[in-house]
């Protein structure tokens, strides 16, 4: 069976969940606590796991890997039930855009260690963190909004749940958490709407993970 290290409230986590959830992989999770004792990330134990200190990790055999991305990629090739990208070369690259305009634009500037940084070793407020990540937020969403208004039917491409959708939905929960107005995205939340109705989303969501506080 699939080990997976993560954090209930991390976005990068929270894609694996959904990808798992989606291929319907059992898997046995193994929480690691971002926050508490400085971070259980940092241990010597979860170092030797993953270099880096952050989630998630996967182990599925003799395999491990880090960084969602290429672990939701690596599930799509290893357990191709319910695909999360086209077959299709343009449509598979069209996929892909939409994800990362999320993944790599938006969830890097806005994630922990960086909000951590911010108010730490730079010394700004709360006030200030909370307006770091409108400004990012409301940037990326306004081009995504454009983006849908050309990709999306039921989902953020098409009537099938792709590799969009499963980085879409950690970004929404982020925004929701911080207050980000989001009436100006009427593409995104209807897709979003739509998502949030589905079995494999409940499951992975993030107050249905067994740390959740």
């Amino acid at each position: 069976m699939m080990e997976l290290y993560g954090y209930w409230r991390s976005s990068a986590s929270f894609r694996v969940r959904l990808g798992l959830a989606f291929k319907q992989c059992d898997y046995t999770y193994h929480p690691v606590h971002l926050v508490k004792d400085g971070g259980e990330q940092h241990s010597e134990a979860y170092r030797k796991l993953n270099p880096s200190e952050l989630v998630p990790t996967l182990i599925d055999g003799d395999v491990k890997l880090n960084q969602s991305l290429a672990i939701l990629e690596y599930l799509d090739d290893c357990y191709p039930d319910n695909p999360l990208l086209p077959a299709e070369h343009v449509a598979k690259a069209q996929v892909r855009a939409l994800a990362y305009d999320l993944a790599c634009e938006l969830q890097p500037v806005t994630n922990l260690r960086v909000l951590q940084y911010l108010t730490g070793t730079l010394k700004c407020s709360d006030e200030q963190k909370v307006e770091w990540i409108h400004h990012w937020v409301t940037k990326s969403f306004t081009a995504f909004e454009q983006r849908l208004a050309d990709y999306a039917g039921d989902y953020c491409f098409g009537n099938s749940v792709t590799l969009a959708d499963i980085c879409l939905l950690p970004q929404v929960y982020n925004a929701v958490r911080f207050n980000v107005p989001l009436d100006d995205y009427p593409n995104l939340l209807r897709v979003h709407s739509n998502l949030i109705k589905l079995d494999a989303v409940q499951q992975a969501l993030p107050e249905n993970q067994p740390d959740a506080q």
